[in-house]
């Protein structure tokens, strides 16, 4: 793990974010990108002949912007982790897609809150939309967790082949940490199966990993998102991980509505990739 790339619109999740990331990279000896985009209000960069052209307003808004950027980085990364920083005119989300394609991101690291319907609109969206389109990971953030640790991760699927790519990209993860992996299969009654047919599918997808620290987990419940939810806090989980589908949000295993509802209900941070 070589790039972090952390959005970031100075607000409390974005700092939650920065912490994780500034703790990531003192780890992994990574560079932290941080990138903050901006859509200027109108009148700020006026149009003109097909070009842009700044008016001192427009200065004006960019130099405080780079303070604020200068003085964001200050606090909460300290001098012997390599910090990077972008300032972007940009839509959000388009922005943040199109600079981790660019410096070729290992993970992405973002905010969010979402607790209500009004927040979910103006604050989550684009982390969902983050979600739902990346190839590269991306890691939910929602509190600050002073005393964060990596040690026992969950990865919850339903082990088919063509999670093999999003566990794979877990597995860098989770290996830098040298952390503990609870691999997680949930049994609902609408989808059952025994126990040692589970256990079997799990095994047979994890046998070409070397698996250090591992443990195969079966779990029952009225339904996936509370079987992840309740069995990740039994075991004081500090990570929760699946796969996403880019039109649903969730991979086959889930249903569309779940990842939505584990990020709004889950307060440990949430690692995610696209199948």
């Amino acid at each position: 793990m070589k790039k972090i790339l952390v959005p970031i619109d100075f607000s409390k999740p974005s700092e939650y974010a920065a912490k994780m990331a500034a703790k990531i990279a003192k780890k992994t000896n990574a560079t932290v990108y941080l990138i903050h985009l901006i859509e200027l209000p109108s009148g700020v960069i006026d149009m003109g002949s097909g070009s842009k052209f700044s008016i001192p307003e427009s200065m004006l808004y960019l130099r405080k912007t780079r303070e604020k950027v200068l003085e964001f980085k200050k606090s909460f990364f300290s001098e012997d982790i390599i910090v990077e920083y972008f300032i972007k005119l940009n839509n959000p989300f388009e922005g943040i897609k199109k600079y981790a394609e660019k410096i070729n991101a290992d993970l992405i690291i973002m905010g969010s809150k979402g607790h209500s319907e009004f927040e979910e609109i103006m604050i989550g969206s684009n982390t969902e939309k983050m979600v739902r389109s990346s190839k590269t990971p991306v890691i939910i953030v929602k509190i600050d967790d002073k005393k964060l640790k990596l040690n026992n991760l969950v990865f919850a699927s339903n082990f088919k082949k063509e999670n093999k790519e999003v566990f794979r990209k877990f597995l860098d993860f989770a290996n830098a940490f040298d952390s503990k992996i609870l691999l997680l299969k949930i049994n609902t009654p609408a989808r059952f199966e025994s126990t040692f047919d589970a256990k079997q599918k799990v095994k047979d997808f994890i046998k070409e990993y070397n698996l250090p620290k591992y443990s195969i987990n079966i779990y029952s419940d009225t339904s996936v998102e509370k079987g992840i939810l309740n069995f990740s806090r039994e075991k004081k989980a500090d990570l929760i991980a699946l796969s996403t589908h880019g039109r649903s949000g969730i991979s086959h295993l889930f249903t569309g509505s779940v990842t939505k509802n584990l990020s709004k209900k889950a307060l440990k941070p949430m690692f995610t990739v696209r199948v």
